[in-house]
């Protein structure tokens, strides 16, 4: 059996460094990335807070996500530059289409990072590390801005390599590397522990990824739940996700939202949830086909992406039931962190409903008719005319 080698690639301080290559182009005569400089969002809306930063606005203690009058203070000669979405997202788009020439399986999980399933394609190419140089510094040379490369057995991995020193970096974490180099790491470290997680389990004495490890798993679900097994088997390098191939819209319908102001009320963001999942439930009913994987993807306050997805026993395209699997995924993956996005995906379609019913199962014809009649209501009148009253803002009302 071939061994599963993940890339997972990701753009140095991306939204700077872009805009650094645009004004570069375009005549500018100063490099933004050699001075004091950050990419800042609008403050009438985010408060001024800083996108990205420089490498030299990095050396005066500039943090991503802090508020730009914080940022100033810190350095009085800084310099601020706007955001450009608009070609941040047509050159994440030439980036992306580039990678896919060494790897069909690619998941694109922000507008700057993918992971690349190379297992199919090992055969290729004689050293894998050595391709991962390769690819780092041909990005450098044809589109000017530089990476990092993380190369692991499975996503996890590959994702905690990338971010072991930055920028302009190859890393390793293979399975027979993990004890020494990710267990001595602090646990904020980990992927998917967020801010409160960290701070609790410091309480408990679990102050590095290697105390986590080797803490006993049943400690851990009576202080956290089903999360703590999570973190136990990311703890211990255990990952067994896919790599979800989203870049061909066939394959993947997602739809996400992006808070005006940092979000950790519950209900809203379950609110949130279903209001997405009901336009991928839609989605999917109008392409006439079913989804077989579910996944919610998270952008925390910090800039901290997270995503998570769940194998259905059987295929859906019923908003209640991929509800169902998006609201466990929350329940059990989110530990209270600030969100800035989150989203829904559905992938991994078919054509066919096969049911196969456990003895605890039924199948109600009686909701798909109903949702039958709701689109044919929508379409004809508008989308959401007739909508689940759990989706009524009450913080409005």
């Amino acid at each position: 059996m071939r061994e599963r080698v993940i890339f997972h690639i990701d753009v140095n301080n991306a939204f700077l460094s872009w805009t650094a290559v645009k004004m570069l182009k375009e005549g500018y005569k100063t490099d933004i990335r050699t001075i004091p400089s950050v990419i800042g969002g609008d403050e009438s809306k985010r408060h001024g807070i800083v996108l990205a930063k420089s490498p030299v606005a990095k050396k005066y203690g500039i943090k991503t996500a802090e508020t730009i009058y914080s940022a100033r203070k810190k350095c009085h000669s800084l310099k601020i530059y706007p955001a450009d979405h608009n070609y941040y997202n047509k050159i994440s788009k030439e980036l992306f289409n580039h990678l896919l020439k060494y790897s069909p399986d690619m998941e694109q999980i922000s507008v700057d990072e993918c992971f690349l399933d190379m297992s199919q394609t090992s055969y290729l190419y004689d050293n894998l590390v050595d391709l991962a140089y390769s690819i780092k510094d041909e990005i450098q040379n044809k589109f000017g801005f530089t990476v990092n490369i993380g190369i692991g057995n499975n996503k996890l991995c590959a994702k905690m390599a990338s971010d072991f020193e930055k920028p302009n970096k190859v890393h390793t974490l293979f399975e027979d590397e993990i004890e020494e180099k990710m267990w001595p790491l602090s646990v904020n470290d980990l992927f998917m522990v967020g801010r409160k997680s960290a701070e609790k389990l410091e309480l408990l004495g679990i102050k590095t990824i290697g105390d986590l490890a080797n803490t006993n798993i049943n400690f851990l679900k009576k202080h956290f739940k089903s999360m703590g097994i999570k973190m136990w088997e990311y703890a211990n390098g255990i990952d067994d996700s896919k790599v979800v191939n989203e870049y061909d819209v066939n394959k993947c319908i997602s739809v996400s939202e992006t808070f005006e102001v940092d979000v950790d009320n519950t209900s809203r963001l379950k609110r949130t949830l279903l209001k997405q999942t009901e336009k991928v439930a839609h989605q999917l009913r109008k392409q006439n086909c079913y989804t077989r994987t579910v996944a919610i993807t998270i952008r925390t306050y910090d800039f901290k992406n997270f995503s998570k997805q769940l194998k259905l026993h059987n295929p859906t395209n019923i908003t209640n039931e991929i509800y169902e699997k998006v609201l466990y995924l929350f329940e059990t993956f989110w530990d209270g962190t600030k969100i800035r996005n989150i989203g829904v995906r559905v992938s991994d379609f078919t054509n066919h409903c096969d049911r196969q019913l456990s003895l605890f199962e039924k199948y109600n014809e009686k909701d798909q008719k109903i949702q039958n009649t709701l689109d044919n209501i929508n379409d004809k009148f508008g989308y959401n005319v007739v909508t689940k009253a759990s989706l009524i803002d009450k913080e409005n009302n």
